[in-house]
């Protein structure tokens, strides 16, 4: 099955390529991402929060796709600004990437996706 072995490639990486569709020129774009996953849910945290032009786009167009190795699924990504889920999200991104690379590289941390595969 497609979805177990993405989530097996999950494991062997520390960032997967998403896939969203541009708000304004309706192209796919594809750029790498850290995140964090349980289960069948993965987290993303965009690095400028809710100014990210990712995230913007996938408020306009929940549909992406995500990419790890060579397995691709399509998802629905769920974006929320609600806090607690938000600081849930960036401990989860402290504990696996540790505290000194979030401060360095998350400008904002205002926004997360949820994403169920």
């Amino acid at each position: 099955m497609q979805v177990d072995e993405f989530l097996k490639a999950l494991s062997h990486t520390s960032e997967l390529e998403i896939t969203v569709v541009g708000r304004k020129s309706g192209r796919r774009i594809s750029l790498p991402v850290w995140f964090v996953s349980e289960g069948r849910k993965i987290y993303l945290l965009p690095v400028e929060g809710s100014e990210t032009n990712w995230y913007k786009n996938v408020l306009s167009n929940p549909s992406m796709e995500l990419s790890a190795g060579r397995y691709r699924v399509s998802v629905t990504a769920k974006p929320t600004s609600e806090q607690k889920s938000v600081e849930r999200v960036v401990e989860m991104f402290k504990k696996k990437y540790g505290e000194s690379s979030i401060r360095r590289y998350y400008s904002k941390l205002d926004v997360c996706v949820e994403i169920t595969v």
